[in-house]
This record gives structure tokens, C-alpha cells and sequence, in this order.
């Protein structure tokens, strides 16, 4: 008997997962923290992605690509839920991503797959209905409802520490260890982290994700499969193997973009003052404290720097590893692969580390879909420069699974820029929220005169303008043309008070038109339940042979 999905349908009726035709994969992949402009593909000036650079070049490559929230766990829930921050109001870090939001793990069940993590998806778990002793009520990292941890790399990073202890390592139990250096390599004059890693390159934590990864995808033959990769790299602690460490001179980095000292930079508003003084994330690298984020001189931010696209181009060569599998064993033709990231990484920008802010470095990620078929053919080697949403990603993967998009969800599908249509009507800003109600020495909201719901800002920009708006704090207004590493505040000069005006309206606009909408286009009446679905872009229903 075959398993019936939610819909009443079998799910080997879908198309893409049918008996007797050929299985239609999917290889989702998000890395950490992964900086927009950070690719070669982009013309970035130092930092080498050849294999990324090469699956642009057979798919479609976006520009202008945005995370719709920070930190992991509310950016991540937009990138799984396709709606915006407003709407599922999974916050921070552990804040409980509410169990009747569709994802992008159970819509891709209603086609048969079985989603198969491995990493992590730093999603709160919904409590009610659950035992109070659950573990997962004990993690801010928890599973998204949907997908199966085939390898479930969480802050302690127990599976990878066990895989390096068979490997011949002496590990220890605390899970920061995998952070330290390798002793032999420390050279004082070089920066702190410049030393490798303890372990080789091919036992590193992407190296380890990607084996697992290839094991999976080997064993499935000719069952469709869904792989969502989420690596940590290049998460802080900055740290990565040999030869990778000495991989970019840290003399050849440019210094960050900034004013001459913290304190300048600190005047432009209150909630850049208080976070210059209270940075949040993982330590730069092992053994130095978030304190130390303002105290970092030239040499050290430039090693930093180099160790950052260091980290990035160790993934890069994973990503060629998962390409050259897939097209060793035919799956290559058959299988979507879309690479993101959930939001980026300051780098000492606006004297800044990690990425709470509200600048361009917090938000800007990269995006490259590859759509497998003769239908992906007039897309292949474009670069996209209509900006587009971390939102966009769950109903681009669920068209090209011939899926319907939730009625609720916010983001449109992409497969129309990736089989080269000339889309029309599309958004012409970019959009983004954050909280900070749990930010460690706010008090809720206290330290700045705030109450809890007073700890939003809202976000939107586009080529010319941006707009911040914070619920209980200043807004801002930046000249992107004039001013692109937004230096200059603009909200308070009578000469931009129209163009303020006009974009507060067009975020207020913006929030209207995304209202929560499960439920609001339904009625009831004598002839039973009248269903009207929000007009979506297109369906192509080719993308289903």
C-alpha cells in the first residue's frame, strides 16, 4: 500500500518522485555567517570560490540576495518558512518557531521526500503540547519539525568530536576544544588566528558534514532524495586547517570600512552605541572574550580577515566535492541545488563583529540556484541583479517539486529568473526586521528606555535609499548612491524629510501587504468553505516532467 500524504494523494503520485521514472533530488546548502560579496564569481578582490564560481556559472547567481532577519535562529526561520520576521515571530535565538507555520521540510514530504539533515536548522521548538522534561525545551538550537537528522551537528558538536576520536585524535568533552589551535602552529607574530587546527583538513567540521553527506546520497541509488547541508563555517571562532591558514596574506587585507575610532562611530545612533559596547556571538577565536571586539589592532584585523575567506574558500572545495560526486554518478542532471547563507558577518566594519546591526554587512548573503533541467538552460551563467529574499528560497524549491506555495507564505518563487524569463513586475526593495528583547545586558529593553516590544527595527532599501525604522529608538536614512557604507544618518536633515516620509510609507505599505494571511482569504457560508489563494507569479508546470 502505498503512503498517503496530508493532500489524500499517494505520494509517488508527484511527478518528480514516481515510480518508474527517473528521481528528481534536491541539495539544499547554507553555510554560517557567509558574507553577500564573498564570492570570486562576484569580482571579489581576494577571496577565491572556484567550484562556487563554477555552479554559477551552470545555474543563476543573484546579486542582490538579503536574509530577512538576525541572528541564526529568526534568519534561518524565515529562509524555512518563506515568511517574513513579522509573520513568524521567532525572534532570537531560541525564541519557538510556532508549529502550525508550514516549512520547506513538510511541504517537500507532500511529494514523498524524506528531508534529511545534516548540521544543524537552529529552530526553537514550539513547547506547548510537550513534556516539560523534553530535551528539545533545553536547546536553542533545536530540529525543524520535518526533517530527519541523519547527522545532527548541534553546539556540541558530539557526532563530529566521536568521528574525530575514531580517527585516531584525543579529544576531550568540552566541545570548544574543536576551536583550538594546533599549538606547534602559534606564531605570535602572525595574529591569533592564523595557527591551524589540531586535526587535518580533510577531518574538519565541513569535511566531516560533506563524508556524511556522500555516504547518504550513495546508499539512496534510485530514491529521490531532499539533502539540506548546514554547515557552520564560517562561523566564528576564525580557525581552519592547514593549508588553508596560510592560504591569504594577511598583509594584502584591506582594513575595514569605518570611522577613525568606536566612539565616532557610536554617535550616529543609540542602538550602534550600546552594541559597540556589548557584542554578541562566539568569540573571535579560542580563548579571547567578546571584550576584546573594540581592542583588536590592524595586524590582528587583517589576519582575521584572511582566516574568514580562508574558511570560506575550505567550504568552497566541499562544495566541489558534493558537485563532482553527483556528476560521477549521474545525479548531476537530476538533482536542484540551491546554496545560501543565513545572514553575514561584519568584520570589523562599523568596528563591528558578527551581525546585529543594521548595515548592509548583516543582511547581504549570497544565492546560486542550479535548476537541473532543459528548462534551467537559458538561465545558466546569468547574474541576477532584481534583489531578492531568503523568503524566495522554500516556494522556488517547492514550484520546481511541481508543489503548491502555502497560502501564508510571503516569498515568490525564483524559477522564473533561473529558466532567463524577463520577469516582470517584480519587488524593487529588499526587506528585513530584527529584535533585540533577549540581547544579553538589555534587560528587555531597559538599559535603553525600552519596553520588550519595543526592541524591533524594521528595514528597507533600495538602489538609492534605505530606511530603518526602530518602534521606540531614532530612525535612519542613508544615501546608498552618495553614502554606501552608510556612514551618514540623514533622517534628522529637513532637506530628505519628504523622502523619509515616502519611505516610512513604503514600509508601512510593505507590512500591510504582508498581514498574516492564513486564514483571511477564506469564507464560510450555506455552500461550505470558499477558498480564494493569493495570486502567485506563475507555475510552470514543465518543471514537473
Amino acid at each position: 500500500m502505498l503512503p498517503v500524504s496530508t493532500t489524500g494523494k499517494s505520494r509517488l503520485e508527484n511527478p518528480r518522485v514516481s515510480m518508474g521514472k527517473t528521481p528528481q533530488n534536491v541539495l539544499f546548502i547554507t553555510a554560517d555567517q557567509w558574507r553577500g560579496e564573498c564570492l570570486s564569481a562576484l569580482g571579489h578582490p581576494i577571496v577565491k570560490t572556484p567550484h562556487l564560481d563554477a555552479l554559477a556559472a551552470e545555474g543563476t547567481l543573484f546579486r542582490r540576495h538579503y536574509a530577512q532577519a538576525t541572528p541564526c535562529g529568526p534568519s534561518r526561520a524565515s529562509l524555512f518558512t518563506g515568511l517574513y520576521l513579522q509573520n513568524h515571530r521567532s525572534v532570537m535565538n531560541g525564541t519557538p518557531l510556532d508549529d502550525r507555520h508550514a516549512n520547506i521540510a513538510r511541504e517537500a514530504r507532500k511529494a514523498g521526500y524524506d528531508p534529511a539533515l545534516f548540521g544543524y536548522t537552529d529552530i526553537g521548538a514550539d513547547p506547548r503540547g510537550r513534556e516539560t522534561d523534553d530535551p528539545e525545551l533545553r536547546t536553542r538550537g533545536g530540529l525543524l519539525p520535518g526533517m530527519t537528522p541523519v547527522v545532527r551537528l548541534d553546539a556540541d558538536f558530539g557526532p563530529w568530536m566521536e568521528a574525530l576520536r575514531q580517527r585516531g585524535y584525543e579529544v576531550d568533552d568540552d566541545p570548544r576544544s574543536v576551536f583550538r589551535p594546533d599549538r606547534d602552529g602559534i606564531d605570535p607574530a602572525r595574529g591569533r588566528t592564523f595557527a591551524p587546527t589540531w586535526y587535518r583538513s580533510e577531518d574538519s567540521g565541513s569535511a566531516y558534514l560533506t563524508d556524511e553527506a556522500l555516504a547518504y546520497i550513495s546508499a539512496q541509488d534510485t530514491t529521490p532524495w531532499f539533502a539540506h547541508l548546514s554547515y557552520r563555517s564560517p562561523h566564528p571562532p576564525f580557525i581552519v586547517p592547514e593549508p588553508y591558514n596560510a592560504l591569504y596574506n594577511a598583509d594584502e587585507m584591506p582594513l575595514p570600512n569605518r570611522h577613525a575610532t568606536p566612539e565616532e562611530e557610536a554617535k550616529q545612533h543609540p542602538w550602534a552605541r550600546f552594541y559597540l559596547s556589548n557584542q554578541l556571538d562566539s568569540p573571535y577565536t579560542h580563548g579571547v572574550s567578546l571584550k576584546d571586539y573594540l581592542e583588536i589592532d590592524e595586524p590582528e584585523i587583517r589576519q582575521i580577515k584572511a582566516t574568514y575567506f580562508a574558511m570560506i574558500t575550505e567550504m568552497d572545495a566541499q562544495i566541489g566535492r558534493l558537485v563532482a560526486h553527483l556528476k560521477e554518478t549521474g545525479a548531476w542532471d537530476r538533482t536542484l541545488i540551491v546554496f545560501t547563507s543565513d545572514h553575514g558577518e561584519h568584520l570589523g566594519d562599523h568596528w563591528m563583529m558578527a551581525k546585529f546591526s543594521y548595515y548592509e554587512q548583516t543582511f547581504s548573503v549570497p544565492l546560486i540556484i542550479r535548476d537541473p533541467g532543459a528548462t534551467g538552460d537559458p538561465g545558466r551563467g546569468k547574474k541576477v541583479d532584481a534583489f531578492s529574499e531568503s523568503i524566495d528560497v522554500m516556494p522556488t524549491i517547492l514550484e520546481w517539486l511541481g508543489l503548491e506555495t502555502p497560502v501564508a507564505c510571503d516569498g515568490e518563487s525564483l524559477l522564473p529568473f533561473c529558466q532567463g524569463e524577463n520577469v516582470q513586475g517584480w519587488r524593487t526593495e529588499a526587506h528585513a526586521g530584527f529584535d533585540f528583547r533577549h540581547f544579553p545586558g538589555l534587560d528587555g529593553g531597559h538599559a535603553l528606555g525600552l519596553t520588550p516590544d519595543q526592541c524591533t527595527a524594521n528595514l528597507i532599501w533600495d538602489r538609492q535609499y534605505k530606511y530603518v525604522h526602530f518602534t521606540g529608538l531614532p530612525s535612519l536614512f542613508f544615501d546608498l548612491e552618495n553614502d554606501p557604507h552608510e556612514f551618514h544618518d540623514l533622517a534628522a536633515d529637513p532637506a530628505y524629510h519628504g523622502l523619509v516620509l515616502e519611505y516610512a510609507q513604503k514600509m508601512l505599505s510593505w507590512r500591510m501587504n504582508h498581514d498574516e494571511r492564513t486564514l483571511t482569504n477564506t469564507r464560510l457560508g450555506p455552500g461550505g468553505m470558499v477558498e480564494r489563494r493569493p495570486h502567485r507569479r506563475r507555475r510552470n508546470e514543465a518543471t514537473a516532467k
